[in-house]
């Protein structure tokens, strides 16, 4: 009788530990599948950046922001899918609404907000990344087309790039708001120690922005970039109702 009682639970062992190794046979192929899966859309996607060519002022990007991204996403696959989600609409932002003249500051922030998304995948846990929005829904100029497309790549990837992404004493913020029918978006971070400030080479430089600004908005804009202790702080603000009321007035 023991001797049947022993049989009984060493079976019951051995089938116990047979379904285990089917279950972890199966989540294997799963993860497999959807390495593949998201290997094959990231080459996808890869060739579709490789493709991009904007020419205008307004359309030229820098092909580092999406080098970085693109290598990120490799990188990290168990967030491949949500990063190539995010990156699905970045890149149709930029093929489509890039090639308009204006945007709403409604689009902008929501490509800004899925670019912030893509660069995640790049931060520890423990970093702190804290996004703020402070919208007036009400203002009637908040969707209507009157802010210049990608004008917040510039501050955003600067901040990542030299931002100590491993470091849990590091920060990066960011606030976006439209009060008063103008848009400001505030980007701080702490900077590196390990890093140092670097000329762009290609892209929206500090100059090159200011100079894009200056072109399509005159004095309706403000933007101010400066250092307290070791914060980096970067400032952006455009009064759409003012600039309206004067591209009214001239006729255009």
């Amino acid at each position: 009788m023991q001797d049947n009682t022993i049989t009984f639970i060493f079976l019951a062992i051995l089938l116990l530990l047979i379904a285990i190794i089917c279950f972890l046979m199966y989540q294997l192929l799963q993860f497999k599948k959807a390495k593949d899966d998201a290997e094959k859309s990231f080459y996808a996607l890869e060739m579709k950046v490789n493709d991009l060519q904007l020419e205008t002022l307004e359309s030229k990007l820098n092909p580092h922001l999406f080098k970085n991204i693109l290598n990120s996403i490799q990188s990290h696959a168990y967030q491949t899918y949500f990063a190539l989600d995010k990156l699905a609409n970045v890149l149709d932002y930029i093929l489509y609404e890039s090639k308009k003249k204006f945007v709403t500051a409604k689009e902008e922030i929501d490509f800004a907000l899925n670019l912030i998304e893509i660069n995640k995948i790049k931060i520890s846990p423990l970093f702190e990344l804290k996004i703020k929005t402070n919208i007036n829904k009400e203002d009637k100029l908040y969707e209507q087309p009157l802010l210049a497309p990608l004008i917040s790549i510039d501050l955003i990837e600067n901040a990542f790039k030299h931002a100590d992404l491993q470091s849990a004493d590091a920060f990066i913020s960011v606030v976006f708001e439209f009060r008063d029918n103008a848009f400001s978006m505030t980007v701080s971070n702490k900077i590196s120690d390990k890093k140092v400030l670097k000329k762009e080479r290609s892209g929206f430089g500090h100059a090159t922005l200011e100079h894009r600004l200056r072109i399509i908005y005159k004095n309706n804009f403000k933007l101010d970039r400066f250092v307290e202790n070791d914060i980096y702080i970067a400032h952006l603000k455009i009064d759409l109702l003012e600039y309206k009321t004067e591209m009214l007035a001239a006729g255009r």
